[in-house]
């Protein structure tokens, strides 16, 4: 048995640059991984693949990507052998901070260095696009800027420290809803932002703070909108929801100002927050 962490990651940016014939779109995003984790037992054992969860409730089977790249893995090296997961989750599950994403690249990683199979980054990443759109970000294991539907990957140089302090609702926004939600509404892309590969200071990395599906999670929830003002008002150096939402963060540069402004804000009714660092 080994265990291994599972990163959440935030979106300082997300363009949707349009849609593709096979329904997926082309986007324009750049991800920093944050020192929130969740905790996966992986033992190999027993016949067939096994996921026991603990904390949230996660999806089971199939439709649970951690079991998904497990099968994958499996099957891709022509190994049959029994296992089982248990995963401790402390990511918000359909929050937009990439949870499930970050499971699955984490099983495929483990999973190459329990059973000492050898693969390197990219057959694994390429094995994770397969799953799904953000797992090879979590196995590129750098801030990206990622392209196509986020498979594409150039690492980004960014400020450090970054802190964050993220705004976690009660409710969930699914990213299969967001994007459904995102093309009712007819957007007419005017251009793209160019994104730069190196950002050495945190003011230089504010204008880049943007997100196409905000517009749709507000219009659903009026308090994400009220959320990035509150952290704005009270110290933030910028705000942005993450992903396809509705996680809200406040960016800052040391862990007193992100400890400084939670202690001020006002929470919603069921509202929670985590102080957390890009890494």
């Amino acid at each position: 048995m080994m265990k291994f962490l599972a990163p959440a990651k935030v979106n300082l940016h997300l363009e949707i640059l349009g849609k593709r014939p096979d329904n997926y779109h082309e986007i324009q995003t750049l991800m920093h991984r944050v020192d929130l984790y969740d905790e996966l037992e992986i033992t190999l054992n027993g016949q067939g693949i096994r996921l026991l969860s603990e904390g949230e409730e996660t999806p089971q089977g199939m439709e649970n990507l951690a079991f998904r790249a497990a099968k994958l893995f499996f099957e891709d090296c022509g190994i049959q052998r029994g296992l089982q997961i248990i995963l401790k989750k402390k990511i918000p599950v359909a929050a937009g901070l990439g949870g499930g994403s970050s499971d699955a690249a984490t099983v495929l990683m483990g999973l190459n260095e329990l059973l000492d199979v050898g693969w390197g980054k990219e057959h694994l990443m390429s094995l994770g696009a397969k799953v799904g759109a953000d797992v090879p970000f979590f196995i590129f294991q750098k801030p990206a800027l990622a392209l196509g539907i986020g498979e594409r990957l150039t690492a980004v140089d960014l400020p450090h420290p970054l802190w964050f302090l993220l705004m976690i609702p009660p409710f969930y926004i699914s990213t299969a809803f967001a994007y459904k939600a995102y093309d009712r509404l007819g957007n007419q892309k005017k251009g793209q932002m160019k994104i730069e590969e190196s950002y050495s200071r945190l003011p230089d990395l504010l204008p880049v703070l943007k997100n196409d599906l905000e517009k749709v999670a507000i219009s659903h929830h009026p308090q994400i909108a009220r959320m990035k003002e509150e952290l704005l008002a009270k110290g933030a150096s910028g705000a942005l929801m993450s992903g396809s939402g509705p996680v809200v963060f406040g960016i800052f540069p040391g862990k007193k100002e992100a400890e400084r402004t939670e202690k001020c804000i006002a929470l919603p009714a069921g509202w929670r927050t985590v102080i957390c660092q890009g890494i």
